[in-house]
């Protein structure tokens, strides 16, 4: 079994398609068609089950698929391993950051990285919080900045904790409190982020244990967007007070929640059992000398 045609298959399986997966691996719709196909005759067993423009995976297609992610990740692993010990000057560091607070957090990590390790390339991408659990379980990234608490697959170290508070419009009744409660807030529309998010599930989850399904209005990506919709009157929102203070609006009053576990706490995660790279060890030591988190890097390989 070649790690080409497996590559090609699990982002034929990741991507949802075989032209999506074409554009990821830069090769044609063909290509990656045959490449799958040749896998199937490896395994014996059809991978795909074929559904008009849609791919579902068959019994075989899952287990090769959650085999494939470990067996792509443990040979980057052992790339990494093997540059090392022949003493690579030059490194690669390849990181995944969420769009909500990457800039206060991870900006000044990431310019004092590059001025204290100019040889290193940094290859970023950003994503919600969902999608980057699955980049990185997959090891297509050394790092990423992700909410906890998260899946047992991950190590993490901390980064910032800060507690959410209530956007509410400024002449809305209750944006003269001190402080609020969710309940209190259970008969207005909400504003969150979008499934991507694990704030989209930290907000309806602590509904549903204050006890009510709360109306949701509008989901979205963008953190301005949602505060004019707040300014606009359409419901309230709710952000990590760090973001929230960053980006005050005339329109908008900030409101601080009592309940428990509405909490935004910022970690910088890493597959479990992986082999940190010394780029990687010396991103880590980074953001604890930054954030004032113990700065001794981990030891290798994990």
């Amino acid at each position: 079994m070649e790690f080409r045609t497996l590559r090609v298959f699990v982002e034929v399986v990741r991507q949802g398609g075989f032209s999506q997966a074409a554009r990821t691996v830069f090769a044609t719709q063909s290509t990656v068609s045959k490449a799958v196909k040749q896998l199937e005759e490896e395994v014996g067993l059809p991978l795909l089950d074929r559904i008009g423009h849609r791919s579902v995976m068959t019994a075989a297609g899952e287990i090769v698929y959650r085999r494939g992610l470990k067996l792509l990740a443990d040979r980057d692993d052992l790339s990494a391993e093997l540059d090392e010990l022949r003493g690579l000057k030059r490194g690669v560091l390849r990181l995944g950051l969420p769009p909500v607070g990457s800039s206060a957090l991870f900006a000044p990590v990431f310019a004092r990285y590059r001025q204290r390790y100019p040889g290193i390339e940094i290859r970023l991408m950003e994503h919600g919080s969902t999608k980057l659990e699955d980049i990185l379980r997959a090891g297509e990234i050394d790092f990423a900045g992700l909410l906890a608490p998260m899946s047992a697959d991950f190590d993490w170290q901390g980064v910032r904790s800060e507690p959410l508070v209530a956007l509410l419009p400024q002449d809305h009744p209750m944006a003269a409190r001190p402080a609020l409660r969710l309940t209190d807030l259970s008969e207005m529309p909400f504003i969150i982020f979008d499934e991507g998010f694990t704030l989209h599930r930290l907000v309806l989850e602590r509904s549903r244990e204050a006890g009510f399904e709360p109306t949701v209005a509008a989901e979205s990506s963008q953190i301005d967007f949602m505060i004019e919709l707040v300014a606009a009157g359409i419901g309230v929102t709710f952000l990590p007070r760090m973001i929230a203070t960053q980006r005050q609006h005339g329109q908008v009053r900030q409101v601080t929640l009592k309940d428990v576990g509405m909490v935004w706490n910022m970690t910088m995660a890493w597959r479990r059992g992986a082999y940190l790279s010394g780029a990687a060890r010396a991103w880590l030591a980074m953001v604890g000398e930054v954030h004032g988190r113990p700065d001794a890097p981990p030891p290798a390989g994990g």
